[in-house]
């Protein structure tokens, strides 16, 4: 059970998360909806900055990456292929006394319904037989509810990626190494939601499948395959990287993004997973954790998925996935036999076990036979290395880190409280708050809309003019707003002239006050918010 400091935390979190107009319980006017939760005006604007930059830095940025925005329904045998019709499911338990349902493997973290305060492992009510439990939302397409008109809600946006695979390397002009990205809605349904928007059944996700050469087509192509000296970034990419360079390299890019909105890598930790906890088809699964009110868990995983994917989806549609490399075709007919027949063998070995394992083991060997006969003529299926965050643990990320309580003075000096809001000035929902001195004197209120007006094409401004100036800086530091800006006496030059046209500029986080000319606000913000 959590200490009753980080639950007094995550308490003052969610209230301020409402309050402040963060994040809201969906449907709360009919009593709410368990696991899905609506974003309010600040939460809005936040959510679309830290988007925005994901956006900006996996593809816009970069030129071996290409953008999708696929449907949240599709195919249904989209999903027997990926394996999410057979295995997506969790244990699940019911209590025969209180009716609750519970994951069996969480029953010593869920509160007890009856008795909000105590665990589900206090209530000793007859439980049921675990049984699976499929996590995905079923719908029907079509004005007939049948078995061949079922499908589901995507429990994951990379599945489209795949799927659309082939066409976004045609129409985009790419070659392997590339990837492809892809933010959206994606729905499972939870037994157990908790933690607040950590674990609900509508979400959002920002996935990029990143396509790469198997080790043998490297090796025959650049004669070796690089593999990392050691921990940290590998720098640049390089033509004779194998997939344990790019998975590095991305592990390493993820770290970087949550650096540069806000989340230190020493509020990160890398989790390994161990080869027993590894996915059938993964090579290494690192998991990026951070550490929560309620303990740390997981933001992101960046797997090294193989050629899993691809096979499976060309094994289900009948369609080929593979790719053709005239460089490796080239480079092949240099090699030494010996050397082509070794690399030959060792991607006839890793075809045979994916085969063997999702196919028929009657043809399986035959299969990979002609697999690694294709590669000698230049063809083969890429592997891929899987980036995959969930926008809203982000989001809940960014507002815990952010939260902070400290003291500042009051209007006449004293100190007082205050709840501050520390977002990276990069994805605070508001860039910079304006501020007339005082509502009632018009020519104070004109000059503060005109550095409104000044500033509004640039970034997010909040103007308001109403209180004590003191009060407006607190509600603005609650919102996480990096800026203020006061329009006084001194803007209109009434006391001295050489201030005229001058504003204060006022730090959040320092709260230090500085007068700033309202013609260099424009360039002097832009580059504080960049």
């Amino acid at each position: 059970m959590a200490e009753p400091k980080t639950a007094e935390l995550m308490e003052k979190i969610v209230s301020l998360s409402k309050r402040r107009g963060l994040v809201f319980q969906s449907s709360e006017i009919y009593g709410g909806l368990n696991g899905f939760w609506d974003y309010g005006p600040l939460g809005t604007d936040l959510k679309r900055n830290v988007k925005d930059f994901w956006w900006n830095t996996m593809t816009r940025l970069r030129e071996d990456v290409a953008g999708l925005d696929a449907t949240i329904i599709m195919h249904p045998r989209i999903w027997q292929a990926s394996g999410h019709v057979d295995t997506f499911s969790d244990p699940m338990v019911d209590c025969k006394t209180c009716k609750a349902r519970f994951r069996a493997d969480q029953m010593n973290e869920i509160p007890c319904p009856q008795k909000p305060s105590k665990m589900s492992s206090e209530c000793h009510g007859e439980k049921t037989e675990a049984r699976p439990f499929n996590l995905m939302f079923e719908t029907v397409v079509g004005p007939i509810r049948s078995d061949e008109n079922i499908t589901y809600l995507r429990p994951e946006t990379a599945q489209a990626i795949f799927a659309q695979f082939k066409n976004v390397l045609e129409t985009s002009r790419q070659k392997v190494p590339f990837g492809i990205a892809q933010m959206g809605k994606a729905f499972r349904n939870e037994v157990t939601p908790r933690n607040f928007t950590f674990r609900s059944r509508e979400f959002e996700q920002m996935e990029l499948e990143f396509f790469i050469k198997p080790d043998e087509a490297v090796e025959a192509i650049c004669g070796s395959v690089a593999v990392p000296a050691g921990p940290g970034h590998p720098g640049e990419p390089q033509p004779n990287w194998g997939w344990q360079m790019w998975h590095q390299y991305w592990v390493e890019e993820r770290i970087r993004f949550y650096e540069n909105i806000g989340l230190p890598r020493t509020t990160l930790e890398e989790y390994w997973q161990k080869p027993e906890e590894l996915a059938h088809y993964a090579r290494a699964t690192v998991d990026l954790l951070f550490k929560f009110p309620f303990g740390t868990q997981e933001l992101e995983g960046i797997a090294a998925r193989s050629d899993f994917d691809l096979s499976q989806h060309q094994r289900f549609c009948g369609k080929p996935m593979t790719v053709f490399d005239d460089e490796l075709k080239a480079a092949w007919t240099k090699l030494d036999p010996a050397k082509a027949g070794e690399l030959k063998e060792r991607y006839c070995q890793a075809r045979l076990k994916y085969l063997t394992k999702m196919g028929d083991p009657a043809t399986a060997e035959k299969q990979a036979r002609e697999d690694a006969e294709a590669l000698t003529k230049g063809y083969y299926v890429p592997h891929v290395i899987e980036p995959s965050a969930g926008v809203d643990r982000m989001m809940l990320a960014l507002i815990c880190q952010a939260y902070c309580e400290d003291q500042a003075p009051d209007d006449k000096g004293k100190l007082e409280s205050r709840v501050v809001m520390r977002f990276h000035p990069r994805i605070a929902p508001i860039k910079v708050a304006v501020f007339p001195l005082l509502k009632n004197k018009p020519e104070l209120v004109n000059k503060a809309r005109e550095v409104r007006d000044l500033l509004r094409p640039h970034m997010a401004v909040f103007y308001d003019e109403a209180g004590a100036i003191g009060r407006r800086y607190r509600r603005q530091d609650e919102a996480g707003t990096p800026f203020g800006i006061t329009v006084d006496f001194e803007t209109l030059g009434e006391k001295d002239p050489a201030l005229k046209d001058t504003v204060t500029l006022r730090d959040r986080d320092t709260m230090k006050q500085e007068r700033v000319k309202i013609a260099d606000l424009v360039a002097l913000l832009t580059a504080k918010v960049r």
